[in-house]
């Protein structure tokens, strides 16, 4: 069984067809998804999709993106939400500097308080860094000093000092369908050192098609693409790298319960 810890079942894209998409994912052998909340104006309909479906859990944050828009995140609400038995994560959050669509003051007092919440609830929070390692890192190292937290840095692709800080730390890293493609030698690079207890793998679709999907819309089952090109530039058999991220999920999202066990 494969896990796709980083999916927005919500966005409209998938309107047309979020049932089949699902259904796809199990039959390929995705047995758990996770919806990942960037609004929480819009966590009611995120958690909508997870209580529809057995097999999907859901988060609860705000996006850098959205950090204009909705304003910070705060920590108490973000907790309160969190009690949900549903949610299993705190974000995504963090700092996108490529894009600057939000303030990067409002954004890292955002992800300050992602982070306060995940300290108080002890769920993972999601890490969304881009063109920021240095905050990013910064902001982990600082926080991590005023408690332990779990976490993971989602959708890696940044360079091998924020991976080496955030596995310091006790983050995982969770890769996408970047990581098959063509021009993604320094990533491989990177995740040939990560330790396989500390991987996760994700598809963060609708966005990012793994070869040899690229140019298609995303979705929960291509992660069985990534999830094949990781065992490769692990050495690992998939059936080993399977057992290996989804064991790591687990223990991360140590909220969300397995298929056939039941829940508590």
């Amino acid at each position: 069984m494969l896990v796709d810890s980083h999916c927005h079942l919500d966005f409209d894209v998938f309107n047309d067809d979020r049932e089949d998409a699902i259904a796809r994912a199990l039959e390929a052998g995705v047995g758990t998804l996770v919806t990942i909340c960037t609004h929480l104006s819009k966590f009611d309909a995120v958690r909508a999709i997870a209580a529809a479906h057995e097999r999907v859990w859901c988060s609860v944050g705000i996006h850098p993106h959205q950090v204009a828009e909705e304003g910070v995140a705060p920590a108490a609400r973000l907790v309160e939400l969190a009690g949900d038995p549903l949610v299993v994560g705190i974000g995504e959050t963090g700092l996108d500097y490529y894009y600057d669509h939000s303030p990067r003051d409002d954004q890292r007092a955002n992800f300050r308080a992602h982070i306060a919440a995940a300290r108080l609830t002890g769920l993972p929070v999601i890490v969304h860094s881009r063109d920021a390692d240095d905050d990013t890192a910064a902001i982990l190292a600082e926080e991590a000093g005023q408690g332990a937290y779990p976490g993971v840095l989602h959708c890696f692709s940044a360079g091998r000092a924020l991976a080496e800080a955030a596995l310091e730390l006790g983050l995982y890293v969770s890769l996408s369908g970047i990581v098959t493609f063509r021009n993604a030698d320094d990533l491989r690079a990177i995740v040939r050192d990560v330790p396989l207890d500390r991987l996760l793998v994700e598809t963060d679709s609708p966005f990012l098609a793994p070869a040899p999907n690229r140019g298609k819309r995303n979705e929960p089952a291509f992660v069985v693409h990534t999830a094949r090109a990781l065992a490769e530039i692990k050495g690992i058999d998939e059936a080993e790298l399977a057992r290996a991220t989804t064991e790591n999920f687990f223990r991360l999202f140590s909220k969300a319960t397995a298929p056939g066990v039941p829940e508590s």
